[in-house]
């Protein structure tokens, strides 16, 4: 579910239903009803990271540290508290850029450098539901090593804005 499914090298993979015995594919379906629906971290896999601002307020975060993550996002979420986020993490600093295809949320997308420190803040990005890949995207000035997503309107009210330092631990 990509609140902001990354691109352009990010690309779905997709299975045949004719590939799939019924049974299986029942089974597949079951499982991805909690990804699709829920705004909760969706497998003993999804940890949370604290991430905390300079005032002390800390939210959690699902870490989106794998290709699948990071392509699936928040995509097809109803809702995210304002306690909580998506915390992408990438192997090589760089111009990452996000969209919202099949975000339903509005959200604030924050792109942050190898020393925490908050280079960029997209606000109130809407989501994307066109059907085409036409959804607008977005992209910081600096290269940047993770991005924070939050509820839309988190990062005024944490006050969160270009050079501020985050905190956040047990991540390269």
């Amino acid at each position: 579910m990509l609140v902001s499914m990354i691109r352009p090298s990010v690309k779905r993979a997709s299975t045949a239903a004719g590939q799939v015995g019924p049974f299986m594919l029942v089974l597949v379906c079951a499982a991805l009803l909690p990804v699709l629906a829920g705004s909760e971290p969706t497998s003993s896999d999804d940890r949370l990271v604290p991430v905390t601002t300079p005032a002390g307020v800390t939210i959690l975060a699902e870490l989106a540290d794998t290709t699948e993550k990071r392509a699936r996002g928040l995509m097809f979420r109803e809702s995210l508290p304002k306690d909580r986020g998506m915390l992408f993490t990438f192997p090589d600093p760089q111009h990452w850029t996000f969209w919202m295809k099949n975000t339903r949320i509005p959200l604030d997308i924050i792109w942050i450098d190898r020393n925490r420190k908050i280079v960029h803040v997209e606000r109130n990005v809407p989501g994307c539901n066109r059907t085409d890949d036409g959804c607008p995207q977005y992209q910081p000035n600096e290269e940047a090593s993770y991005v924070l997503e939050l509820a839309a309107g988190m990062a005024d009210a944490l006050k969160l804005h270009r050079g501020v330092k985050l905190q956040f631990q047990g991540l390269q």
